[in-house]
């Protein structure tokens, strides 16, 4: 089990090791951005990972292509294409 906390004053939630981050955040009630439905199109699902970065999947080919062509800061991460393998801090603008 994999343990995701938050900047805001938000319980943290557990999710299975390997969970998809947007998945996992949308399951706990948490609002995600999305227009793509985490099809890896929009880019706007990007979560600001504080800690445990090293405890995310590796970003993939489309991700650092969408974080590029949309000028994401390399602390944000592209939800729908991140597994968490490990304990986490997240945050988002919406929250």
């Amino acid at each position: 089990m994999a343990k995701i906390s938050f900047q805001k004053a938000k319980p943290p939630i557990e999710v299975e090791t390997g969970a998809n981050l947007m998945k996992s955040l949308l399951g706990a009630g948490l609002p995600v951005a999305s227009s793509c439905d985490g099809d890896g199109v929009c880019a706007k699902c990007r979560i600001q990972i504080l800690e445990g970065r090293e405890n995310l999947s590796p970003e993939t080919e489309l991700e650092l292509f969408l974080k590029e062509k949309n000028k994401i800061a390399k602390d944000m991460r592209i939800s729908c294409q991140t597994a968490v393998n490990g304990d986490i801090k997240v945050d988002a603008t919406y929250w």
